[in-house]
């Protein structure tokens, strides 16, 4: 089993930047597929971007691609998001979750564990 807790949102301005961690313990984390999820108020989850065990293979939301970028670092089993450009639709909790699955997917129902999320407000 896997425990994933984000961290590293906040209030930033339009334009600004800000690095998403997410720490993860627990048995074999280098052995999972590691992703990122939005959900802003009155919406549902969305996928941003995945990245698989090794951090050769990552799958990125068409919309998102080119500001934001994830990878990880096996030995602090960690993964990040880092996103640039932030506009006020970034708005929302963003989800960091592990699945035993060995391909990037982003496909919720894909995922096993999830943490509980952390803020991200981008003002105008």
């Amino acid at each position: 089993q896997v425990q994933v807790e984000e961290s590293g949102g906040g209030l930033v301005q339009a334009g600004g930047s800000l690095r998403l961690s997410c720490a993860a313990s627990g048995r074999a984390f280098s052995t999972y597929t590691m992703g990122w999820f939005r959900q802003a108020p009155g919406k549902e989850r969305g996928f941003i971007a995945a990245i698989d065990w090794s951090g050769t293979n990552t799958y990125y939301s068409d919309s998102l691609k080119g500001r934001f970028t994830i990878s990880r670092d096996n030995a602090k089993n960690t993964v990040f998001l880092q996103m640039i450009n932030l506009k006020p639709e970034d708005t929302a909790i963003y989800y960091c979750a592990a699945s035993i699955l060995a391909i990037p997917t982003m496909q919720i129902p894909e995922y096993d564990y999830w943490g509980q999320g952390t803020q991200v407000t981008v003002s105008p």
